[in-house]
């Protein structure tokens, strides 16, 4: 296996997911070996490569884990671009999903079709989650969530499916149901000639009506599309793992980087039974979602996480702390709330709730059956059915974790529960009926695991997170908006964590599920150094140019300071479109005003004519008068972060692209194709020019910062893979605005022998202004050192002002 030193994350798909049928596969990736070679990187990281439903923008919805995708170039494809990337010296890691498979085309995936056909009698039953209870709501049937309103069977009619459908091996010319463009299978010795209705009632599947809340299968969060399978049982893990086992034993990949495991029934053995399959060398991530508090249980046999959690610290210490007070205020004045911590839990709380009661109410209704079911005592009699479930709703809301099943957690519980027992008296005949059936350890506890992640994910990153505007830039998957940054002491305290117990973990500033890239967060993280700056400009704007309602006016206009162009010759119809789409599903996620399934269309008309009206309107020219002051403040951030990022404890990743500069927003915004031709070409001007202007060139800058970064790492593996981490001050009146860092091999804290440090701007109004420096030094460690950004060398008491003076940070490295 080849070291890893970074990665590189590359969003895989085929043509047809593409309306320009453009594709980037194996054979895509394979082309840029060399430019991520050039750029320091020594692994891609792949989006999932097994076969999914045609056209997928993503892959997380696999159809088939027993094949590697064909749209992307087969496991030919794959094995030609994994021996390409050895010979260079560099290696693959793969993302799988074992949570869920895609059932949106039930004839693309042939474990579901069989089930579809065969009910229970089929070989991949017990594959999937799926509830066959009488009292399902279903009458014992697989309750697919299909059809447009009630009633609707009539409409089923027959079919046959041909080679103009994608499908499963073997199924062209079979006869089937259809349902306008769903298929459905048909059971042996149950057509009904000339009556596909009749034909359809003696199917092991009932199609419900949408809304109904008939569901009968675990889903992916509250995704109908996409069904829950049961890794827990060893045939479906060794059967859906096949593929991987054979890339592993082939020594094709380095790693893996799971999705959602807390979505399974039993992660802890489900990652234990991975580890063995993988061997105890290669790199294991889990897409784990930690609260600030709460840490990665060092039992399980991974390497840690995939980096959301060092995205909140990396963006955190560049917060301007003291503009929380004016944030909060100016938050009350747009919207009504300070949308400080207290409000957050409030809302947090509130709309984990209706997450429970509506969206995921098919999967309380399982969890209240299995509390009974495991009960074997005879207290819970006297708890009627909405007294069980509206006391598991609070239960799931109150729960400040995606899952407290894992043994570091092994209190959270019962704190929950005795807190709820406390406030609401009225309740703790169902709460013991609730507890009693955890205490024996059965589905109960199983499935209120799983239903706490998904009303968690639901309420907080998808919900909440679209409703909160005090700064936007906090809200991301992991992030803790209520906490106003990270202080440089929690900051240090958290990467010597990470260098001591989980060296091997990803870190990261973008990712295919970030709301925003990391140069977008940098522009708003911005604001808060002249935070009544930005407060006037909020005036100004809602006064020339009103916004539908306060909240989605505050929430939108940072967002869109984010991506504005610092000269409106940027403002195109192409940024008009972007940002249109993105306030259609940044309102439609909020849930206030109109939602995914009941569009307000008039609202919506609303939200989209205010954004052409910011964009085109007379705000323009103010907004980007500022736009192009706060871009002086955006720089230190952007550079500095980055730095720190890429050479702090942990593996770092690059999103694809990002190291030029990016405006992307949420996905779709953010799987955009990226134009490596014009990096390449960014790259040879870098290889020219050496030391490009970072006000000038802040493309160059950014991509010179990262490649420094990314081979210095790849150069010193004992300082970076199990060397020392310490913390760096530098001393004098604007000591608070650096930040900074030693890195060196084990024991180089206790001999002061370090190789690397970074340092850099925390926040600055100017950074180029010497005079804010005076007085201010960094007293490096013995020895000399050289920046490899400027080339410029230092020793003993270097002054700040130099060092910041062509760039707002150094990488500075010892001269031995």
């Amino acid at each position: 296996m080849t070291r890893i030193s970074s990665t590189y994350r590359l969003q895989l798909r085929g043509p047809q997911a593409d309306p320009q049928g453009r594709s980037f596969g194996f054979a895509d990736a394979l082309a840029l070996l060399d430019y991520l070679q050039d750029l320091g990187i020594s692994h891609l990281y792949l989006s999932p490569i097994l076969k999914a439903t045609s056209g997928s923008a993503h892959c997380y919805d696999v159809v088939d884990p027993t094949e590697i995708n064909p749209e992307l170039g087969g496991e030919e494809g794959f094995r030609e671009l994994a021996l390409a990337a050895k010979k260079a010296g560099m290696g693959i890691i793969i993302d799988i999903v074992p949570n869920h498979v895609g059932v949106a085309s039930p004839e693309q995936n042939p474990w579901w079709w069989d089930v579809l056909k065969h009910g229970k009698a089929s070989q991949y039953a017990h594959y999937f989650d799926i509830d066959f209870a009488k009292d399902n709501g279903a009458g014992g049937k697989i309750g697919l969530p299909v059809l447009g309103a009630e009633g609707d069977e009539h409409k089923i009619t027959f079919a046959t499916l041909d080679a103009s459908v994608p499908t499963a091996p073997g199924l062209v010319g079979e006869q089937v149901l259809a349902y306008f463009d769903h298929f459905y299978p048909i059971a042996p010795g149950t057509l009904v000639p000339d009556d596909p209705v009749a034909t359809y009632y003696k199917q092991a599947y009932k199609l419900c009506y949408w809304k109904s809340g008939v569901i009968s299968y675990r889903r992916f969060f509250s995704v109908n599309d996409l069904a829950g399978i049961r890794q827990e049982d060893p045939e479906v893990f060794s059967h859906s793992h096949e593929v991987i086992r054979r890339l592993a034993e082939e020594d094709l990949i380095d790693g893996v980087r799971v999705d959602h495991p807390d979505g399974l029934a039993k992660p802890f053995e489900y990652l234990e039974r991975l580890r063995d399959l993988i061997g105890p060398d290669r790199l294991l991530l889990v897409e784990k979602i930690l609260g600030v508090a709460e840490p990665l249980d060092p039992r399980l046999r991974v390497d840690g996480t995939t980096g959301y959690d060092s995205l909140r610290e990396f963006d955190g210490v560049f917060v301007n702390r003291a503009a929380e007070d004016n944030l909060s205020m100016l938050a009350l004045k747009q919207t009504g709330s300070t949308w400080d911590a207290q409000a957050l839990h409030a809302t947090e709380q509130l709309l984990k709730a209706d997450v429970a009661r509506y969206e995921l109410a098919a999967e309380v209704r399982r969890l209240a059956r299995a509390v009974r079911r495991d009960n074997f005592s005879t207290a819970g009699a006297a708890v009627d059915e909405a007294e069980l479930i509206e006391t598991i709703i609070d239960l799931v809301a109150e729960m400040p974790v995606y899952r407290a099943d894992y043994e570091s957690l092994s209190r959270l519980t019962a704190s929950v529960v005795a807190d709820l027992s406390h406030r609401y008296p009225s309740k703790r005949r169902a709460l013991d009926l609730i507890t009693a059936a955890m205490l024996t350890g059965g589905e109960a506890t199983v499935r209120l695991a799983q239903v706490c992640g998904a009303v968690m994910a639901k309420g907080v990153e998808d919900t909440t997170f679209y409703r909160a505007s005090r700064l936007v830039a906090l809200q991301e998957v992991g992030g803790a908006p209520g906490r106003f940054g990270v202080s440089a002491a929690e900051f240090h305290l958290l990467q010597d964590e990470r260098s001591r117990l989980w060296p091997r973990a990803m870190t990261t500033l973008s990712t295919h599920d970030t709301k925003r890239d990391e140069d977008v967060r940098a522009r708003i993280i911005a604001l808060t150094i002249e935070p009544h700056v930005f407060a006037e400009l909020v005036h100004k704007v809602h006064a020339l140019v009103p916004a539908p309602d306060g909240n989605t006016g505050h929430f939108l206009l940072q967002n869109l300071l984010g991506i504005w162009p610092t000269e409106a010759e940027g403002i195109t119809p192409a940024l008009l479109e972007r940002a249109t789409e993105y306030a259609i599903k940044a309102v439609r996620e909020a849930g206030v005003h109109t939602e995914w399934t009941a569009p307000n269309q008039a609202f919506e008309q609303a939200v989209t004519d205010w954004v052409a009206a910011i964009l085109g309107g007379p705000a323009q020219p103010m907004i980007t008068e500022f736009v192009a002051t706060i871009e002086k403040r955006t720089e230190p951030i952007r550079l500095g972060r980055k730095l720190l990022q890429l050479l702090a404890p942990g593996i770092p990743d690059t999103y694809q692209g990002t190291e030029l500069l990016s405006d992307s927003l949420v996905d779709p915004d953010n799987r955009r194709f990226v134009d490596f031709t014009m990096r390449r070409q960014f790259m040879q001007r870098l290889d020219e020019q050496r030391v490009p202007d970072p006000v000038q060139e802040p493309d160059l800058a950014k991509l010179h910062v990262t490649r420094e970064a990314l081979r210095v790492r790849a150069d010193l593996p004992e300082t970076f893979d199990t060397g020392d981490y310490e913390a760096v001050f530098a001393q004098g009146p604007a000591e608070v605005n650096c930040i900074g860092f030693a890195r060196g091999p084990k024991g180089s804290r206790r001999t002061a022998r370090h190789e690397v440090i970074a340092f850099a701007i925390r926040r600055s109004f100017d950074w180029q202004d010497a005079s804010q420096w005076a007085g201010t030094t960094l007293t490096l460690p013995h020895g000399a050192w050289r920046d490899r950004l400027t080339g410029n060398v230092y020793s003993g008491e270097a002054q700040v002002a130099d060092l910041f003076a062509t760039y707002p940070c150094v990488l500075l490295q010892h001269i031995h």
